[in-house]
């Protein structure tokens, strides 16, 4: 979450004129995360999570939207998507598409413990199964052939600042990756983006999954893989324990099948590939804002190493 797009209480107070959620008390920016103007919304009627989309296209919206909804619905901790007066879950404001959703409780914890990994893992696997009767696919934005396409647009840059070295370590990775046969996994709805900052705690409780907004269809073990190397892998000591830890929990609600536990090293080194070649980007193509956050591309770089010397 950040803010890249800035409101005043009367452009506040003009969009929520269109809802039933009371009057307004009080707003202020979200600065984390990097994709989206989001803002912490008070009201008469009560708290919201207010939202700009700045790069998404008008015609994913409702997917994200109607995917929050059903998840909600089955019980997952996840924000449901208000409706306008009209029935509609979208707002539109100067030429860009917006939703309000409800603010759940809780909040996020820049390093979680074992125990909360083992409650991130089984709340995901509960995610899992809640979305499989969701009836939508959304293809994945960010796979191989994107990969290729943004590999081939940064690899100069990454020479000239990172050195001929990260260069080399992109080329050869995007390289693996292709020569992978793809497996047939158990898939469905993912997440796809489970960071600490998207995930909400009360103590080791799982109050909350936030920020749908990179869901698509795919192996649910893609899903482990980024929360494995988003949650888990610190770069420290105890990085082995920590992701047992997350797996355990998950395993517990829905256990992970011999073709899955086959593929997961291979998809933490492409998580972590993708990660690292989208904070690149971003890095070399920052976006202006009233309030954002560019996070550091050498992270995932390290991460993507550290996977490779495991295997």
């Amino acid at each position: 979450m950040s803010v890249y797009t800035e409101l005043s209480t009367a452009d506040v107070t003009r969009i929520l004129s269109a809802y039933d959620l009371g009057r307004l008390i009080g707003f202020e920016g979200i600065a984390d995360g990097i994709e989206n103007s989001n803002f912490f919304l008070d009201t008469s009627g009560g708290r919201y999570v207010l939202t700009v989309f700045e790069r998404m296209r008008a015609e994913e919206l409702p997917f994200f939207m109607r995917l929050m909804h059903h998840l909600a619905a089955a019980g997952v901790p996840c924000p449901d998507v208000m409706p306008r007066r009209d029935g509609a879950l979208l707002f539109q404001y100067r030429g860009k598409h917006g939703c309000i959703v409800s603010r759940l409780p809780g909040r996020t914890c820049a390093v979680l413990s074992a125990d909360q990994l083992r409650a991130s893992g089984a709340a995901m696997a509960a995610m899992h199964l809640a979305g499989r009767d969701f009836p939508e696919r959304r293809e994945n934005p960010t796979g191989l052939t994107w990969l290729a396409r943004m590999v081939e647009e940064l690899s100069a840059r990454v020479a000239q600042r990172y050195g001929d070295e990260a260069r080399a370590l992109l080329l050869d990775e995007l390289h693996w990756q292709q020569r992978q046969v793809s497996d047939d996994l158990p898939y469905g709805v993912i997440h796809g983006d489970l960071f600490v900052d998207n995930i909400l705690f009360d103590g080791e409780r799982v109050t909350g999954i936030i920020d749908f907004y990179y869901a698509h269809t795919a192996p649910w073990v893609m899903d482990i893989a980024i929360a494995l190397n988003a949650q888990a892998l610190v770069l420290g000591g105890e990085d082995a324990s920590r992701m047992r830890a997350f797996l355990e929990g998950y395993g517990s609600v829905r256990p992970l099948g011999p073709e899955e536990h086959d593929a997961l090293p291979r998809l933490l080194r492409l998580s972590a590939m993708r990660f690292w070649v989208s904070r690149l980007y971003d890095a070399f193509f920052p976006r202006p804002g009233a309030v954002t956050q560019v996070k550091d591309p050498e992270e995932y770089r390290r991460k993507l190493l550290w996977h490779r010397m495991a295997g």
